[in-house]
């Protein structure tokens, strides 16, 4: 799934004059944790939530109110930013966008067409809503997990029992990283099974299951 099907197009931004003050407001105000930094309309690099409390003075600080409204209206926002930038382009997968914020520790990715003009914004919580969507959960209530032969066909042999007892194909993810050498793990979601439990049974005799659960989110 392209970036650009999941990031926010309504952008909000701040510039690097901008006070720390004025950036926390903004986020208030639009219930946002990260903005934008531009730099004479470019992009100069993004700020969160974060970077302003770590900015803010402590509670425990002994200015009075007066003393911290002055000195958060004098810290500007480029102060304060993320002093390295990484970004997305539209056309990037979801997939290469949640593998850079964990690699690299962050929560979100400005995004940048190839010209270098600002397009949008994708977060963590937009990655996590791929996630769900992606796994098919709110279509197929039956999760099913296997440890597979990886040769061609030993999906659709076990994707063709289900079908055998009516279930309908929700989603199906596989991966590799937990898996002996020479197998894969495949997980499927499905719906409208007649027979669960003869369904489980049969597979039980044809290949490794990993886990078989009926569940639903309320």
């Amino acid at each position: 799934m392209p970036v650009r099907e999941l990031m926010t197009k309504k952008l909000i931004t701040v510039d690097v004059e901008d006070t720390i003050m004025k950036a926390s407001k903004l986020m208030q105000a639009n219930k946002i944790q990260h903005l934008p930094v531009l730099r004479k309309g470019a992009l100069a690099g993004i700020v969160s939530d974060r970077d302003l409390k770590e900015a803010s003075p402590s509670k425990a600080t002994a200015l009075d109110i007066h003393e911290l409204y002055y000195l958060l209206d004098k810290i500007t926002v480029g102060s304060v930013m993320a002093s390295r930038l990484f970004t997305i382009a539209p056309l990037d997968t979801v997939e290469k966008a949640a593998a850079l914020m964990l690699k690299h520790n962050i929560s979100a990715l400005p995004v940048v067409n190839p010209a270098g003009a600002l397009e949008g914004i994708i977060t963590k919580g937009d990655i996590f809503r791929a996630f769900v969507s992606i796994s098919g959960i709110f279509q197929g209530e039956w999760a099913m997990g296997f440890e597979l032969e990886d040769r061609p066909g030993s999906i659709k042999e076990v994707t063709d029992v289900i079908r055998a007892h009516g279930g309908r194909i929700a989603s199906i993810l596989t991966g590799y990283e937990w898996a002996p050498p020479g197998c894969r793990h495949v997980y499927i979601r499905a719906r409208d099974l007649t027979d669960a439990e003869a369904l489980q049974q049969e597979l039980r005799g044809k290949t490794k299951i990993l886990y078989f659960l009926h569940e639903k989110v309320e």
